[in-house]
């Protein structure tokens, strides 16, 4: 599988821009008038604070405590860098805060205290405790976070999690009980050897040992070798409490007819020998990160029976801490629990455990570029897995209920499961699973306009995202120079530059473009300009004659003239059914509106066809299309010779036999809004449409932009969709990611 490369610049780019830092506060009530000041602040605030004052557990009805988690570290522990200070931790604490929210809809602060000593710390947190649901200990040195964990627990009556220990944890054990299961063992039964004492460790085992794990079969190693009774270096409490009465000294006389390995330690800890010497059907989490203790290619070259899991995304099962702490936090939040305990823990891992065991919904599948089911390389489910969101937080949830955690128990589990599925985001894994279907088609895509900087740095990310190979049009020197000017100067040997001068199969093109246009007004001299000097033209040419995989252009003209020359060797027009869609994404919701690119004014026939084109698109996107032709009138009110076309078009999708949902005319208020359709009985709509076909072209481009600039819609399109080839053509204020985005739908063949 492909890496993904990032670089410094790419990196310090994305935290930059277009805002620094990673996340913003937005209102979440009205802040326009005189009243909702006097609401939101002064006078109105005074009655929610009495109303607290009298009964503290009423906070969580009237503020945002019950929602929001402190990320706190002192940076003492980044990542793998060590203690570069509490400033230096902020942008991981950021991108924590931003996990929260992106995979449970939890909010959260980052805060960075600028202390080492235990005392201070606890003293801090402990003073903040009033403004938070829940507590997320981040990146702090062992031993002194094991101490301010557990002092703070005592202390605090609002949940505090470490997650560099508990998460950990929790994902290794969801882990391990599905490995034993394929491996026809038990838990109370196997040798479990672990290496690397630290808080991950140290905190694996525990919850092992509270699952069931033995004491006695329970070897702990770090880096004098192994954890015994008696010994004296490099000792202490936490590791003493895992010391053991044994002869064996050091990892490799451990791994011998060891059942588990479980890794947190550092690459190569782990050699083909020792896996070699362990028991059948051995069980190996090589959880190191960013290289493993062993790789699973190593591991299995000496032991086709072996389980393997490591901490990447690269390989099959992730052991990855982004599948436990947002929801343990969802559940314990949503019961206002007091502690996260290791009940709550052990639900977690048993239900991640369940749900992997599961048949894996299709767009899961889609999402990965490959099927996926219960099996050695399947035991733990993918962190975007859409089932996660309500499965885990509930299982969390009982179980905080049956061991008192709950301030608040749930009434009734079934309107929380509800809700918990009507908080995510389904944009999100819409582009998601667009972006690994990419990555697994590998296309190589044609930019063809090297010389602007923005397609140049879309070209790097998708090269550097392992999405494929990017194929850029230009010439080399100056491709190189605006690379260095944008500060990637190291990419020039990684694209392919394309020069239309130079190219060996220019000759052909020019052949193969004459015999298009000889009859259309174009001599032998046209010809050559256009194959050799118009890169858009050029660019279409080498899509054409299977020299790249897809074409993304546009970012430098407007879409009619790029469109034109696109014409010059497809048929890319209204007359061949060709028709361009725009996805709108806003506010949790994806509408497609067409057609924003091809036909000025549509006949009914032609919106007919533009529904057929916007179905496939959005069936590409994973969505199950439903289709509104709308209007300024609804089922024929107002009477009006401009919407009959409206009203015609689904007749000829009766006469078609398509296979999707579609109604009109409507309005869009009764296209979309579930409440409204309500009022029409008869419509043959289930839903809220997702797809709006519009009169003609300037009204679909007013709809894009105002909804773009007033509502503050994402857009991606407009996408080109009934071309015998993939080619999408990027808007001309595109920034970069824009244009990667386009790449994608181009790799991924949408429309």
């Amino acid at each position: 599988m492909s890496k993904n490369k990032v670089t410094a610049e790419e990196a310090l780019a994305f935290h930059l821009e277009p805002t620094p830092g990673k996340f913003e506060i937005t209102a979440t009530v009205p802040m326009t008038t005189q009243r909702d000041l006097s609401l939101a602040y002064s006078p109105g605030v005074a009655v929610p604070c009495e109303a607290i004052a009298a009964a503290p557990e009423t906070a969580y009805d009237y503020t945002n405590k019950g929602n929001l988690v402190a990320v706190i570290s002192n940076g003492t522990a980044v990542l793998g860098l060590g203690n570069l200070g509490a400033l230096a931790s902020k942008p991981v604490m950021e991108g924590k805060a931003v996990l929260f929210k992106r995979f449970a809809d939890v909010n959260s602060i980052d805060i960075e205290l600028d202390t080492e000593d235990p005392d201070a710390f606890c003293a801090a947190v402990k003073l903040m405790g009033p403004t938070f649901g829940g507590i997320n200990l981040e990146d702090i040195k062992a031993p002194e976070c094991f101490i301010i964990e557990q002092r703070l627990k005592e202390e605090m009556d609002i949940p505090v999690f470490h997650d560099d220990q508990h998460g950990t944890a929790v994902i290794c054990a969801a882990g391990l009980i599905n490995a034993l299961h394929l491996s026809n063992k038990k838990i109370e039964d196997v040798r479990i050897v672990l290496n690397g004492a630290g808080a991950a460790g140290i905190a694996c085992l525990e919850l092992l040992k509270s699952m069931g794990a033995r004491h006695e079969n329970c070897i702990m190693c770090d880096t004098k070798g192994v954890i015994y009774q008696g010994r004296s270096e490099g000792m202490n409490q936490w590791k003493s409490a895992h010391a053991v009465k044994t002869d064996l000294r050091s990892l490799d006389d451990a791994m011998k007819g060891a059942d588990v390995f479980l890794g947190v330690s550092a690459k190569g800890a782990v050699t083909p020998e020792m896996v070699a010497n362990m028991a059948d059907n051995p069980v190996i989490f090589a959880m190191a990160n960013p290289d493993p203790e062993i790789t699973p290619e190593e591991a299995h070259a000496v032991r086709e029976d072996a389980i393997v899991a490591t901490g990447r995304s690269d390989y099959p099962n992730q052991v990855n801490n982004v599948l436990g702490f947002p929801y343990l936090f969802r559940g314990a939040l949503d019961i206002h629990a007091r502690a996260i305990n290791d009940e709550m823990k052990i639900a977690c891992a048993q239900a991640l455990a369940e749900l992997a065991r599961e048949d894996v919904p299709d767009e899961v599948a889609l999402a990965y570029g490959r099927n996926l089911s219960f099996g050695r390389d399947y035991i733990i489910p993918t962190p975007f897995d859409p089932r996660l969101i309500h499965r885990i937080p509930t299982a969390v949830a009982r179980a905080g209920m049956n061991t008192g955690a709950a301030r608040r128990p749930i009434i009734d589990m079934d309107a929380y499961e509800l809700s918990l599925k009507s908080r995510m985001d389904p944009t999100a894994s819409i582009l998601r699973g667009l972006n690994a279907r990419a990555r697994a088609a590998q296309a190589r895509m044609i930019f063809a306009e090297g010389d602007d900087p923005r397609v140049l740095r879309a070209a790097v990310m998708y090269q550097r995202s392992g999405l494929g190979q990017a194929l850029v049009v230009g010439r080399d020197y100056d491709v190189k120079a605006k690379l260095e000017a944008s500060g990637l100067g190291d990419a020039v040997q990684e694209l392919e530059v394309v020069n239309a001068a130079i190219t060996p199969h220019l000759e052909t093109y020019k052949e193969f473009l004459y015999n298009r246009l000889q009859r259309k007004g174009h001599d032998r001299q046209d010809i050559h300009r256009l194959a050799a000097r118009d890169r858009h033209v050029f660019s279409a040419l080498m899509l054409a004659h299977g020299h790249g995989d897809g074409l993304v252009t546009g970012a430098t003209r407007k879409s009619s003239h790029i469109l034109d020359r696109i014409n010059s060797v497809f048929d890319a027009d209204a007359a061949h059914g060709a028709a361009g869609v725009t996805a709108l994404l806003h506010k949790g919701r994806i509408v497609l509106i067409a057609d924003t690119l091809v036909h000025e004014w549509p006949d009914e026939e032609d919106l007919a066809t533009i529904a057929e084109r916007s179905a496939a698109v959005a069936r590409h996107m994973g969505l199950d299309p439903r289709v509104a032709f709308v209007s300024f009138s609804t089922f024929g009110y107002p009477v009006s010779e401009r919407a009959h076309k409206m009203h015609l078009a689904p007749k000829v999708l009766d006469r078609r036999g398509v296979d999707f949902e579609y109604e009109g005319e409507m309005t869009v208020d009764v296209a979309l809004n579930t409440a409204t359709q309500a009022q029409y009985p008869f419509s043959r709509l289930t839903g809220p449409a997702n797809i709006l076909v519009v009169p003609a072209r300037h009204s679909a481009s007013i709809s894009v932009k105002l909804m773009q600039e007033m509502g503050g819609a994402t857009v991606i399109g407009p996408i080109l969709s009934g071309v015998g080839e993939s080619i999408q053509i990027c808007g001309s204020n595109s920034t970069a990611n824009d244009i990667l985005n386009m790449a994608v739908l181009a790799a991924c063949k949408v429309g």
